[in-house]
């Protein structure tokens, strides 16, 4: 390997500390902080040169480096390397910089040594943009985030002005982007955006990097962020994984930070004088800015952000699933109650008998609802929408409810007993009017529980007010005490005459 090529500062020391001093070599070595070796080179070069100490008073340092050094002191031209073609390939997986050079060298073996290899492509990517110098693997992260302003959609009846949120994505390797008009950063519509982004790249990428918004985490957390559940169900479907930006660490998401303000400098800024009536007219015209965005040539690489996408991201992402996921809603910690059910908008929903009093959780979409404890399904129904009904399965009871020692009829009938006898005897009509027992339980102890609230007489007066009407309920005996008909005098039946009254019967008075 040839000895390292000295500034002449140190040539001129070296030669003066041996040849003027007589020092050894390790000593000028050791003096100067080069090798043995460079010393040895620099004198025997000196000295080919015809060289000797003191040097001539009149010889500057490019002479003296065009005398050392006669065979480099023309500059020789060499290849420069395809820096562009370096960059894209940079983000193909497994590729190196070494490989790189190394397939450089094959093609110019009179080019550039590695390390100035390396210099010139640092130098190259120092000019790039940050979001641009970041390397990212193909097919591999989409960043998603809202951008900042928003969009004015005027309602063509009433002329009212709703601002639309504006949804944003972009794929790490090729910056392709993707925006869409919403009508808020709710939970829904932000899963909704993805879906649309994922059809749109017409694949999934295999990580999704959010900011910290409520819509994708529950819980920020610098090492161990809690995702929302329904924006996990939903990477799940697609075969994703959920990697939020750190908290505090803007490099995370520079990608979709950019990609926002090109959004708001070729997207929305042109749209700021057009006038919009629905979101889908509003998403056409967006649309048609897009396809301009990702079509425009990049300044500093040769393509645009459609080609790069072509070329890296879109022959690795995962296929789309069959089916499109099913946004669903979630009730956490829904307790259980004495007749084995749950409720979940308004209708209740069978889980089994064990878990009475203990915590479930409830995912429900559009067609189903599940119920999980602990993270495993217990139960799972059709969705009903019917109100105040109950949705049952069979399995779910016990065998012999008279088995199920914590709650019978017999105890809850002796517990409203304690209000009072009509309380006790509208409980129990409550129950058997239901095909189990225990689906009265509810309402039951729901009329038990009135005494708490109104009072033990009023509930009283009102349970005998229900029967009179023949509608013995836990909504009629509580819309009574709650509008105050229960305090009203009940009404004195009439006398009911035994003989029928008839122009030919004679009264009482006849025998007078």
């Amino acid at each position: 390997m040839p000895a390292e090529r000295l500034s002449m500062r140190k040539t001129r020391e070296i030669l003066r500390l041996r040849w003027s001093l007589g020092l050894s070599l390790r000593d000028v070595a050791r003096s100067v902080n080069v090798s043995s070796s460079t010393v040895s080179d620099c004198a025997m070069r000196a000295k080919a040169a015809g060289l000797s100490w003191p040097l001539p008073a009149e010889l500057d340092d490019a002479t003296l480096e065009a005398r050392l050094y006669p065979a480099d002191s023309q500059p020789r031209a060499r290849p420069l390397p395809d820096f562009k073609r370096m960059h894209a390939e940079l983000r193909k997986k497994g590729v190196t910089l070494e490989l790189l050079w190394q397939e450089y060298r094959a093609v110019h073996p009179d080019g550039y040594g590695y390390s100035r290899f390396a210099d010139l492509y640092r130098e190259f990517s120092g000019q790039l943009d940050l979001v641009m110098r970041q390397t990212h693997q193909p097919g591999e992260k989409l960043f998603v985030d809202f951008a900042g302003p928003t969009l004015p959609i005027t309602d063509p009846l009433t002329g009212e002005v709703r601002e639309a949120a504006v949804f944003v994505a972009a794929m790490g390797a090729s910056s392709f982007t993707y925006a869409e008009a919403l009508p808020s950063q709710g939970l829904r519509h932000w899963l909704d955006a993805h879906m649309h982004a994922f059809e749109f790249l017409g694949g999934v990428p295999h990580v999704l990097v959010p900011d910290n918004l409520k819509a994708a985490v529950t819980k920020a957390n610098f090492y161990d962020p809690d995702l929302n559940r329904a924006y996990q169900d939903l990477a799940e479907h697609y075969g994703a994984v959920v990697i939020p930006a750190r908290v505090r660490k803007p490099r995370d998401k520079s990608k979709v930070e950019n990609a926002v303000l090109q959004v708001e400098r070729w997207v929305l800024a042109p749209l700021r004088n057009a006038r919009f009536f629905s979101l889908t007219e509003a998403n056409r015209a967006i649309a048609e800015r897009l396809a301009w965005l990702n079509d425009r040539a990049l300044s500093r690489l040769d393509g645009t952000r459609r080609s790069l996408f072509e070329q890296l991201d879109k022959p690795v992402l995962r296929p789309l699933p069959s089916k499109r996921f099913e946004i669903p809603d979630w009730r956490v910690g829904v307790g259980v109650n004495i007749d084995y059910h749950v409720e979940f908008d308004g209708h209740y929903y069978s889980v089994p008998y064990t878990l009475v009093s203990k915590k479930v959780d409830v995912r429900a979409t559009a067609s189903t609802v599940e119920c999980l404890y602990r993270g495993d399904r217990v139960a799972s129904h059709l969705r009903s929408y019917v109100r105040g009904r109950h949705t049952s399965i069979d399995a779910h009871r016990p065998q012999a409810h008279r088995q199920f020692a914590a709650w019978t009829p017999a105890r809850i009938i002796r517990w409203a007993s304690t209000v009072g006898p009509e309380t006790a005897n509208a409980v129990d009509r409550v129950m058997q009017n239901r095909k189990h027992p225990e689906l009265g339980f509810r309402a039951a102890l729901g009329i038990i529980r009135l005494g708490s609230r109104f009072g033990n007489d009023r509930v009283e007066r009102a349970c005998e007010r229900a029967r009179q009407l023949e509608s013995l309920s836990y909504r009629t005996i509580y819309s009574m005490l709650k509008t105050g008909f229960d305090q009203q005098p009940l009404p004195i039946p009439a006398p009911v005459s035994a003989v029928e009254e008839h122009e030919n019967v004679r009264g009482p008075e006849y025998y007078n």
